[in-house]
């Protein structure tokens, strides 16, 4: 498996080390949120990280629907628990991390799963700055930049067929719904197979602690993360 430098198998469980999420995050996901260093206070394993392992180990449908229910530490034992067509991650103490709908065909086929998979971790990646801070412009909000709060709350994936034989993934539009201090980013993406559209998602952010747009400290919070991408890269 092409992901087996980056989580760690024992028995029916798996965990992550700092240094494969943070891997990861940077070599596949192309990824410096510094939250996902390995000497990070506030570390956590990404998100994106946990939803290629599921479709490694559980296989792709045509329709799946994956919420997100916590962070995922380091070194945390988890387990997949399969019922029908859900799947959730949970650790020892039954705590859920992630859930997954899913429903119609199903496959298996680890090089369409791993095409995938690199394909939509790598525009996930992209998320900040050059989704996000188009958005924050728009609706003249932005984060906190001492206390950034963006939090991966949930991903839709819709499949009108699974016999793909070069799949690509391109952008489909953004929009960001402002409640005061709260908002949520909606990230949306087709999947192509060749020139023909298979299928399309959306991957939903909720973002706190918003407040209004400061042109001079977004460029400040942008110059900052291209710094460390071309530092740590």
């Amino acid at each position: 498996m092409w992901l087996g430098d980056f989580f760690k198998q024992s028995g029916q469980e798996f965990s992550f080390t700092r240094a494969q999420a943070s891997r990861f995050a940077k070599q596949v996901a192309d990824d410096f949120n510094p939250i996902h260093d390995t000497d990070a206070k506030r570390f956590c394993v990404p998100g994106d990280l946990l939803f290629a392992l599921t479709l490694a180990q559980n296989g792709l449908s045509q329709t799946m629907d994956f919420t997100f229910a916590d962070m995922v530490q380091e070194d945390v034992a988890l387990r997949f628990c399969e019922d029908g067509n859900k799947v959730d991650v949970r650790d020892g103490n039954d705590k859920l991390y992630m859930s997954v709908a899913r429903g119609g065909t199903q496959s298996h086929d680890a090089q369409l799963i791993e095409m995938l998979t690199r394909a939509y971790v790598a525009f996930s990646g992209h998320t900040f700055p050059h989704i996000l801070v188009p958005l924050w412009r728009e609706q003249q909000v932005m984060i906190n930049p001492a206390r950034p709060m963006v939090i991966y709350q949930s991903m839709h994936l819709q499949f009108d067929r699974l016999d793909i034989a070069d799949l690509q993934l391109k952008p489909a539009g953004n929009s960001l719904t402002v409640d005061g201090k709260r908002g949520q980013a909606k990230v949306s993406f087709a999947f192509y197979d060749g020139e023909t559209q298979v299928g399309r998602g959306e991957k939903c952010l909720v973002l706190s602690g918003l407040r209004e747009f400061d042109e001079a400290a977004v460029e400040g919070v942008v110059a900052y993360y291209d710094e460390r991408k071309a530092r740590l890269g």
